[in-house]
């Protein structure tokens, strides 16, 4: 649950700075006649990821076991790829993300505004995607039904109100550090649904080899236990590990939360300007 908490408030709080931008720039030049087109546009990108968290939910669960896996594998690979790209798109394009969004709305607002229906639909809906397939993924590895899902919309509802608040100026954080510690625990639990990913493939031999263990401590944690529980619940963690699994976790955890590091040393994220503010105002 805490797992996909956070994976709903990070995503969740990444969209909301988008509105944030969008509508304290528009506030600002005296567009407000414009807004609701912002709104319309967010209103359907919530709309298609909702559809598409069920059409993954619902749409897969009248398959047969086999295809069940093949695609939760493969899907969980994907939605790896989609987070890490997100983890690292925000720390090389935050500090423009300001001025480029104002852009996009300068060269929108002819004919009505009805451009930025598209630019509001595409900012949100990215976010909204790539968050339904994550928690998908991400749910389906822990195995903990309904439980990762109410900690998703949670995570969500807390994004919300928290860009709200950050909107009318009134809380500041330090978004620099939030998204730079949210990402390390991205890039680790991302690695589970990799590996998790890994062994659906290794159960249905589309990835064959390597089906030793690479170590077994269910003696200590047993696999119906709270503890094992918790561990997959959060990391994704299996007590029961083959050996392709244990590599690819590794190789994928170890060299991209090094670069992650290393890039957050040399970068800054930027704060949403307020309704109040004309300039945005940096996170440190």
């Amino acid at each position: 649950m805490l797992a996909n908490f956070l994976i709903g408030l990070r995503e969740g709080l990444e969209a909301a700075l988008v509105v944030g931008i969008l509508v304290a720039y528009l506030i600002k030049i005296n567009r407000r006649e414009v807004l609701p087109r912002i709104w319309l546009g967010v209103a359907l990108a919530v709309g298609i990821s909702l559809a598409v968290g069920a059409v993954l939910t619902f749409g897969t669960a009248s398959l047969p076991l086999g295809a069940q896996e093949l695609i939760g594998g493969i899907l969980a690979i994907v939605a790896t790829g989609f987070v890490t790209w997100m983890i690292f798109w925000m720390i090389g394009a935050a500090r423009g993300l300001t001025s480029a969004l104002r852009s996009d709305v300068d060269s929108r607002l002819d004919n009505a505004g009805w451009g930025l229906v598209l630019l509001a639909f595409l900012a949100v809906g990215r976010e909204g995607v790539e968050t339904a397939l994550f928690i998908w993924a991400a749910v389906r590895a822990s195995g903990a039904g309904a439980l990762p899902l109410l900690g998703a919309a949670l995570g969500i509802v807390a994004a919300c109100v928290l860009g709200y608040l950050i909107f009318r100026g009134v809380v500041r954080i330090n978004l620099s550090k939030f998204f730079s510690y949210t990402g390390v625990f991205l890039i680790i639990v991302a690695g589970g649904v990799l590996a998790h990913g890994v062994h659906e493939l290794q159960e249905i031999s589309v990835l064959p080899g390597f089906t030793d263990l690479a170590f077994d401590v269910s003696a200590v944690i047993p696999t119906d236990s709270w503890q094992a529980a918790l561990l997959m619940g959060v990391f994704n963690f299996s007590p029961v590990t083959t050996w392709l699994v244990a590599i690819v976790w590794l190789a994928y955890v170890i060299p991209v939360l090094t670069v992650f590091l290393r890039l957050i040393r040399t970068k800054k994220v930027v704060a949403v300007p307020t309704s109040q503010e004309s300039t945005p105002a940096t996170s440190r």
